[in-house]
């Protein structure tokens, strides 16, 4: 894996990948990425002008659909069209917004990042044939996740750690979601990604000043591109060498730059009673149940 690049990423023709939030930031580089290398891109994003411009360019490999991950409605109008794919890449996500709610009444960041992969990976995962990629953050190390209070009830709410809360929630759902899938003996994998510090334009809707500090911070020599950003989600995305269950993301700087590599995650992510518990409440607040396994 030492200095795995773009050119590293194996011929993907007569492959198909879903990738959400595709119109920008990292997804827009996995979509370009992927469909230079010969894939058949899904761009699966709630802005369908901007998600449009970068299936121009990809050219007729590429297809838009829309998906809207905070409703969940969406979520299912978009499955039900859903004629299978190789892998799904559930990267879309919103970062440190004020306090709102989806159309479901969910806590914008966990129902944006968590809960809506959660019921579409649900819902897509029997006509998903390689692969599920989820993407993490650093972030989630600084999670003080409740998973009696997801959605911020009860605590006062605080938008940092509602984002970090959303990460370590994505991070869960793909480790449980891989050891359920090895006891089922499925062929399938789950893997997760981070970034590291990438700059994208995630960084610059949080609707406060923090935006012109994470703008300058973007400049840094500490950020890398939203190209390099990429990499790890596309390393777990197509390497034949990416292991189920496994966490990748860049080597160096403390993860936050740097070619793909095995990523350490705080070790309540591996508490699999508070994995199993969230994965509960997750199928209740979003009435979806995995099927295939």
């Amino acid at each position: 894996m030492s200095g795995w690049s773009i050119s590293d990423i194996p011929d993907q023709r007569g492959r198909r990948i879903v990738i959400t939030g595709a119109n920008s930031g990292l997804g827009e580089q996995m979509a370009l990425i992927l469909g230079r290398a010969g894939a058949d891109v899904v761009l699966a994003c709630r802005n369908l002008d901007k998600a449009r411009a970068v299936a121009d360019e990809i050219g007729p490999r590429a297809t838009v659909a829309s998906l809207d991950l905070a409703d969940l409605a969406s979520v299912r109008a978009f499955a039900e069209g859903f004629s299978g794919a190789d892998v799904l890449i559930n990267n879309a996500g919103v970062m440190a917004v004020p306090l709102r709610r989806t159309a479901d009444g969910f806590e914008m960041q966990i129902g944006t990042n968590f809960l809506g992969h959660f019921a579409l990976t649900g819902l897509l995962l029997d006509r998903i044939d390689d692969r599920v990629v989820t993407l993490s953050s650093l972030m989630h190390k600084n999670a003080r996740l409740d998973v009696d209070d997801l959605n911020w009830h009860r605590r006062k709410y605080n938008r940092w750690t509602a984002y970090s809360d959303s990460k370590l929630a994505d991070l869960m759902f793909a480790l449980e979601l891989a050891e359920r899938l090895a006891e089922a003996d499925s062929p399938k994998e789950s893997l997760a990604a981070h970034p590291g510090y990438a700059a994208t334009e995630l960084q610059l809707h949080t609707e406060s000043p923090l935006d012109w500090v994470m703008k300058l911070g973007n400049l840094t020599p500490i950020a890398q591109s939203a190209e390099d950003g990429a990499l790890p989600a596309l390393f777990a995305a197509t390497s034949p060498h990416a292991v189920n269950g496994e966490y990748y993301g860049p080597k160096s700087l403390g993860g936050m730059r740097g070619a793909p590599a095995v990523a350490g995650y705080r070790r309540a992510a591996s508490d699999r009673e508070v994995r199993a518990k969230l994965w509960a409440e997750a199928e209740l607040l979003t009435g979806v149940t995995f099927s295939a396994l």
